[in-house]
């Protein structure tokens, strides 16, 4: 736990992954994924692979299923497009907003922050997504994989979110739900805290270069009370 009450004070906004962290999105890249698969004749991959494959962008998630069932790279661009097909079509029907989001989303908007959604998934899907499951209204600004031109664990997004937000990276802190995250805010000037439950490329978050590492996001709400004036001195949850 290294977020001390010095960097809990600076704190003035959040900027906040999306897949893994808010909303648990495996059904919906499985139902996608299956279908773009089961259009070019192709095997589907197993529900756990794609769970260690998201994160990093559709982009690398279509071109690493293409390799895991043999296909040649040239099928690149059809499976890209089925795949865009599909997924457009069933976005955020098998999908689930984690436990404790809402609550989160709430307190942090409640205590005056303002909140960015920054994702490595394609804007034409991030948007929609928070849409469909009640959490757009919340964000200030919502940014795509394809909003920049380098998506995480690169800085430049976060730097970019910072900037229009109009705050120096120390006072914005990062949530996410694995080392892409983690990175990113690292080499950013972001303090970072990660959930347990999203997707670490397979790996235990707990293992990540982060300031804590929560269950809930709403976990998150105590430590920043403890930090105001006449709060306890106490680290909540984290571990």
């Amino acid at each position: 736990m290294r977020l001390a009450p010095s960097t809990l004070h600076a704190l003035r906004a959040a900027i906040i992954d999306l897949d893994g962290t808010l909303v648990d999105t495996v059904g919906d890249f499985d139902v996608a994924l299956r279908a773009m698969t089961a259009d070019l004749g192709l095997p589907a991959v197993p529900r756990a692979f794609i769970g260690k494959t998201v994160g990093k962008g559709s982009e690398h998630l279509i071109t690493r299923t293409l390799a895991e069932v043999g296909a040649p790279a040239s099928l690149y661009d059809e499976a890209w497009a089925r795949y865009q097909h599909h997924y457009r079509l069933i976005n955020g029907r098998h999908s689930e907003v984690f436990p404790g989001v809402r609550e989160g989303l709430a307190g942090l908007a409640g205590r005056g922050w303002r909140l960015v959604c920054l994702t490595n998934k394609p804007g034409a899907f991030a948007r929609p997504l928070l849409e469909a499951k009640g959490l757009a209204p919340y964000f200030a600004h919502v940014f795509g994989g394809d909003a920049f031109a380098r998506k995480k664990p690169d800085p430049l997004p976060l730097l970019e979110a910072c900037r229009t937000l109009g705050l120096a990276p120390g006072c914005v802190l990062m949530v996410g739900d694995s080392s892409n995250d983690a990175a990113a805010a690292r080499a950013a000037g972001c303090p970072v805290v990660l959930m347990s439950h999203g997707y670490n490329h397979g790996e235990p978050v707990s293992a990540v270069d982060a300031d804590a590492v929560f269950d809930r996001l709403d976990e998150l709400l105590p430590l920043l009370a403890s930090a105001a004036p006449g709060g306890a001195a106490t680290a909540g949850p984290a571990r």
